[in-house]
């Protein structure tokens, strides 16, 4: 029997302890603070694509293991801790497979003063100090449909991109919505082709019905400022221009357990801590999750993350 031996080489595992080393390197020099807040809470997210761990604290009361530490840390930014970064482990359900472990190492950090442009400039900046410098791509959500796909994605009919997405992808459920089908399309289209031939390729201002918690453009209420980093075909980061404000905010987790509860998921406690630190008031900023094993793979031209991680799931 071999399975109790990790699957990540000892050269691996050093290459991981030197990118951490990095990485904490890298927020130094601009006084980024370190911060850790806890990996288990009272609340899940209501996002209706992200399933929660649930854990029993006790006979009585249930708790969350954080799918990212976002809320934990816009907490501490209205409280005035300024620009912050965290390296944690973070879980997510149903998320197994070469590019998946349900508990991975996520990188998130925000930045006071910045929007999601200079965000994505930053990310940038890391990711060159890690990699190496590497041709940089900038494509809005807009132009990508168009480039890839000649498709129009803020303004084509549900009608016009259902009969595309059936005919381009095949068999598909009967009971999709208009941002399954471009989230069909993006992922089987259009991901593997961005951030090839030793380049990286961020996708900025996503449709404004896939904000999450990203903030509205006001030039073009159509889209959200939001990007996500792609290296090889697989996304690395997702960030957002931050959204302040707590009654939008409220509205949207509202809006996310109405969606949960009609199509027979459980409905997910607001977590109201959450919303009193957004109404006491989150300074101007932009965040972002990058996930450290994926980085990692890119840097050592791995296809599986049980290469860079110790004890995957099925080992551990």
């Amino acid at each position: 029997m071999t399975h109790w031996k990790p699957s990540a080489s000892l050269q691996n595992l050093k290459a991981r302890a030197q990118l951490l080393s990095t990485i904490r390197g890298f927020f130094a020099e601009r006084e980024v603070l370190e911060v850790d807040t806890p990996a288990l809470s009272h609340h899940g997210v209501t996002d209706r694509y992200m399933r929660s761990m649930t854990i029993d604290v006790s006979s009585k009361e249930l708790g969350f293991l954080q799918t990212s530490p976002e809320y934990a840390m816009k907490r501490l930014l209205a409280a005035g801790y300024g620009s912050i970064y965290q390296i944690c482990k973070a879980f997510r359900q149903d998320e197994m497979g070469a590019k998946h472990n349900p508990e991975f190492t996520m990188l998130e950090w925000y930045r006071l003063g910045f929007d999601h442009l200079q965000l994505m400039d930053e990310v940038y900046e890391l990711v060159a100090k890690v990699l190496g410098s590497k041709q940089r791509q900038d494509l809005s959500y807009q132009q990508a449909f168009i480039e890839f796909l000649d498709i129009e994605p803020l303004s084509i009919s549900d009608e016009a991109l259902e009969q595309f997405a059936r005919s381009n992808l095949g068999l598909l459920p009967e009971d999709l919505e208009r941002d399954d089908y471009l989230s069909l399309l993006f992922e089987d289209k259009i991901e593997p082709q961005l951030g090839r031939n030793d380049s990286v390729c961020f996708i900025y201002d996503y449709p404004a019905s896939q904000a999450a918690l990203a903030r509205i453009s006001e030039s073009d209420p159509r889209v959200a400022h939001r990007f996500e980093l792609y290296i090889e075909g697989v996304e690395l980061a997702n960030g957002f221009y931050e959204l302040a404000d707590s009654k939008q905010q409220l509205a949207r987790f509202k809006a996310d357990n109405q969606w949960r509860m009609s199509n027979n998921l459980p409905e997910i406690a607001i977590d109201q801590s959450f919303i009193a630190a957004l109404e006491h008031g989150l300074p101007e900023c932009s965040g972002v999750a990058l996930g450290v094993d994926r980085l990692l793979m890119a840097k050592l031209n791995s296809k599986d993350i049980q290469d860079v991680i110790a004890f995957p799931w099925d080992r551990a």
